[in-house]
Parts: structure tokens; C-alpha cells; sequence
């Protein structure tokens, strides 16, 4: 799947924000084709698949910023997929759609 330039530079500034917002190692917020993160503190992995893991397309992290669907609604829809003790980024997103639209 090619990468629109546009979208990459969007859903790198939010990571960007994320990674402010809430610093760390602990879980991998993905966002493919475009981007990966780790964020939110917490034990730092290094080996192999993250045990908290949180995946997303970029039109799921965009309606989240924009408060059009909220955390719970795109979990139970499967937009979003998070496994792992700490994948829970429900208050993260609430925060990030706050910075982002006052």
C-alpha cells in the first residue's frame, strides 16, 4: 500500500504529540502504513513482539483526535486493536483531542 505524503506528515505530528503527552516505552501504537511508536511509561521492551500493543488505521486516529468516535465504541467496532495490560489509551486520546481541538 503506497503512502500519501500528507497523511504521513499528519499521523507523524500526532505521533509526535503522543510521545509528549505520554513518554515512554511500554506499549507499540501502531498506525500502518505510516508509523510506529512507543509510548506511555512502563517496562521498556526490546525483543520481539510488545506484549502492549495498540493498532489503529490513520482514519481511526483522526475521528479519535476529532472526537467523532470515542475509544470504547472503536474497540468493540474492531477499528481499533489493543492487547496487553497497559493498551488501554482511552484518557491518552481524550487528553490528545483536547490539545488538539480546545
Amino acid at each position: 500500500m503506497a503512502r500519501d505524503p500528507l497523511v504521513l506528515e499528519q499521523v507523524k505530528g500526532i505521533l509526535n504529540i503522543i510521545s509528549e503527552l505520554a513518554p515512554g516505552h511500554a506499549v507499540e501504537l501502531r498506525v500502518p502504513p505510516y508509523a510506529a511508536i512507543q509510548c506511555v511509561e512502563g517496562p521498556k521492551h526490546t525483543r520481539g513482539t510488545p506484549p502492549n500493543v495498540v493498532e489503529m488505521n490513520c482514519e481511526t486516529l483522526f475521528s479519535l483526535i476529532k472526537g467523532e468516535i470515542k475509544w470504547g465504541a472503536a474497540i468493540e467496532s474492531g477499528a481499533i486493536h489493543a492487547s496487553g495490560e497497559r493498551s488501554d489509551l482511552e484518557a491518552l486520546f481524550a487528553s490528545l483531542t483536547i490539545r488538539m481541538h480546545p
